[in-house]
Order: structure tokens, then C-alpha cells, then sequence
């Protein structure tokens, strides 16, 4: 089974088993939601959790699994991610994709120039930035607007841009 980070547990919060977790996911409600399965990475299989209750707290969320009920259950938990299983994704809107499918993907430029490898997606504000690792040069950071990102292909495992000037 496939599994995506959605967050991590920085810390435990209170004695009562709440943990706090810097989310990672753009679907927070919805992956914290009350009976969402969750799954904590670990050596081995992961550990299956099922949301109890998820509030925002702080930048954070406080996070309370059921069955887990004091802070010595929840203590190993620390520095762990917490992932949910692919067939748990939710369908998105066309033009929408996830990190992973993103990651990976070959760069050409619409008069066919192969320019590199997605390796990593920044998000600074605005709008995302695909860092695409090039052979002999320095990465190459692309922001994902119109006006850059003319098609994405994930059948191909290929994405077209027209690079405007400045960002070669």
C-alpha cells in the first residue's frame, strides 16, 4: 500500500494524550476530520490511528487517536510522520495535481529543449515553485503560473514551459 505524509508529530501537548502536529498536507480538515484513518511511520508496518478529535492550536494542531488516552501512549510518537493511505486521497480538479505525482517529472520547453528533473516544490506564497535539477547548472526555479507552466502530462511523465526572461 501507498502512503503520503500529511503531517508530523513535533510534540505531545497536555497528559491526556494530545499530540501536536505541523501539518503537511493542503487538506487539513479533511485529514484530521474525527474517524479519519491515520498512519504513523515507523520501523515496519505503520502504525494504524483513527483521529479522536483534531483542533487548531498555535499554528499546530492538537491531535487525540482514540484508544490512546494518556501521555506515555503518545510519547513514541514524537518526531514520527503521519501519513494516509492512496486509496484515502481525494480526487482533485483538473490542473491540480499532488507533490508526488509532480515530483519527478521531466521539464522540456515548448520548442522542446529538455531542461531537467522536478526534484523538489517550494511553496513561498503566492503561488508554488518547482525546483528542476539540471545537468551541469545550477537548479533551475520555475513558478507555477500560466504564463511558465503550458501543459503537465503525468501519462508522459512530462511537463512543457515557456520560460520567461529572467529565470534562466
Amino acid at each position: 500500500m501507498d502512503f503520503y505524509n500529511v503531517g508530523k508529530v513535533v510534540n505531545t501537548h497536555g497528559i491526556r494524550g494530545d499530540v501536536r502536529v505541523m501539518p503537511t498536507t493542503d487538506f487539513v480538515a479533511e485529514r484530521f476530520a474525527k474517524g479519519q484513518d491515520l498512519y504513523l511511520q515507523q520501523a515496519g508496518e505503520p502504525l494504524k490511528l483513527i483521529v479522536e478529535s483534531a483542533r487548531q492550536h498555535k499554528g499546530f494542531i492538537l491531535v487525540k487517536f482514540v484508544g490512546y488516552d494518556n501521555i506515555n501512549d503518545v510519547q513514541a510518537f514524537r518526531d514520527h510522520e503521519l501519513m494516509v493511505s492512496g486509496k484515502d486521497q481525494q480526487p482533485l480538479e483538473d490542473g491540480q495535481y499532488y507533490y508526488h505525482q509532480i515530483i519527478g517529472l521531466s521539464v522540456k520547453t515548448v520548442d522542446g529543449e529538455e531542461l531537467g528533473t522536478i526534484k523538489e516544490i517550494l511553496s513561498p506564497g503566492a503561488n508554488d515553485v518547482w525546483v528542476v535539477q539540471r545537468d551541469g547548472k545550477k537548479d533551475l526555479l520555475l513558478p507555477v503560473i500560466d504564463d511558465v507552466v503550458k501543459d503537465v502530462d503525468l501519462d508522459a511523465g512530462e511537463v512543457t514551459v515557456e520560460l520567461m526572461e529572467g529565470l534562466e
